[in-house]
């Protein structure tokens, strides 16, 4: 019975995504020819065009990818092949939780392996022919060699510190464990781009001038005191564009991809930044991690009531009581429930970008700045400007360029 509510959920998730995909496939196709008035003040004719196209062939891809991974984890979940991981792994490494930790370690990079020529074909493929793609098969080899050193290097100290605690603690693992993982969310906020983003991408401190000068003004007018400004180097992969805060107290630093930098006058990225400051100034930072911290120890509980269940490791062919199976197949099995919630985290964000909006809009002296800022980008990143509410509601963190702008109209 487990085992088929569990692909039950897997399969219905899928067929859902579908729908989904094809709803606004549908969608973007009834306004291909004539895209819609509030459209058309945003995008020129050509412009439009070319979006529509990459939103059709993202979804065509996006289908067919969906697909292959369901795919990939029905095997794994039908297949012995990780519990007879799970037994190999046990018979090898030192005793302890060594064992399971590797194991977990393992098998996520096991189950990732099959997705690798979807994730080229993203980067080499698609955004390459639409124009984004800036990184070499060099790099992105690079890039994947440094994640994998940075699971083991990182992730397994942290799972075999967290498996530890059962050892340690008794029942109540669970609660130190979120503690654990929370600690290490905070502190790897501070950490992130001191230790781990260079690796990947260069920053380097914001030159003096214009820019600075007029960024400067807008965090301290607005309470928001930074470290350091930097700019990163995204243009070396991608041609999207970014801007970002990390850190807090006097940790916090203000990040500018360098194709943000090229795309946008002064004016409008002074309007972009204090957009990002008015999500720091209207405490969506502690609510979204409060909002978190309540799904973590939520997860955790689950997991330990799952662990100490006679009927959830047996049911995928692993031995009861074993905490390390359960781990992973919660890791797993989580995204076929969580994705029917989707729309309620998607609401609370998009609550969260009006009010930034709004604030951005005050700070700036007028929507102007902001709107024409938000236009450059939807345009550089041939963003969709007419999905269907469904695939909105499910996909969509931010409200689209065309509810924004009717947001800042209205209470301006």
């Amino acid at each position: 019975m487990v085992f088929t509510v569990v692909v039950a959920l897997v399969i219905a998730k899928l067929l859902a995504e579908l729908a989904l995909e094809a709803l606004n496939r549908a969608e973007v196709r009834r306004h291909s020819d004539r895209a819609p008035a509030a459209v058309a003040a945003i995008m020129d004719a050509d412009t439009y065009r070319k979006s529509v196209d990459y939103t059709l062939a993202k979804n065509r891809f996006g289908m067919w990818s969906m697909i292959f991974d369901a795919g990939v984890l029905l095997i794994a979940l039908t297949s012995d092949v990780l519990p007879i991981l799970f037994g190999d792994v046990a018979a090898w490494s030192p005793a302890g939780k060594w064992d399971d930790a590797l194991f977990i370690l393992f098998a996520g990079v096991l189950l990732s392996l099959p997705g690798l020529p979807f994730e080229w074909w993203s980067q080499f493929g698609l955004e390459q022919r639409f124009g984004f793609n800036k990184a070499t098969p060099a790099l992105w080899v690079s890039d994947k060699l440094k994640g994998l050193a940075l699971v083991f290097v990182i992730g397994f100290p942290l799972l075999w510190a967290l498996l530890s605690l059962v050892d340690r603690v008794g029942e109540t693992w669970w609660l130190w464990g979120f503690g654990l993982m929370f600690g290490f969310q905070l502190l790897m906020m501070v950490l992130y781009p001191k230790l781990i983003m260079p690796l990947f991408n260069k920053l380097t401190p914001l030159a003096e001038g214009e820019l600075r000068t007029r960024l400067m003004a807008l965090a301290d007018r607005t309470g928001f005191k930074a470290s350091t400004i930097e700019v990163m180097d995204g243009s070396k992969r991608s041609g999207h564009s970014n801007a970002f805060f990390t850190g807090f107290g006097r940790f916090r630093r203000i990040v500018l991809f360098d194709t943000l930098i090229a795309q946008l006058t002064p004016e409008e990225l002074e309007a972009v930044l204090a957009h990002e400051v008015g999500h720091y100034r209207r405490g969506h930072i502690p609510k979204t991690l409060a909002l978190s911290a309540a799904i973590q120890l939520g997860a955790f509980a689950s997991i330990a009531w799952l662990s100490r269940s006679d009927w959830f490791n047996p049911a995928f062919r692993f031995p009861a009581g074993e905490l390390a199976p359960a781990f992973l197949l919660f890791g797993l099995l989580s995204g076929a429930v969580m994705f029917w919630f989707s729309p309620l985290g998607n609401l609370l964000s998009r609550k969260h970008e009006y009010e930034a909006d709004a604030f951005a809009r005050d700070a700036a002296g007028g929507a102007g700045p902001l709107v024409a800022a938000l236009r450059k980008l939807a345009q550089k990143n041939l963003s969709n400007l007419t999905p269907h509410p469904w695939f909105s509601g499910f996909h969509y963190s931010h409200p689209t360029l065309v509810e924004r702008e009717a947001a800042l109209a209205k209470t301006g």
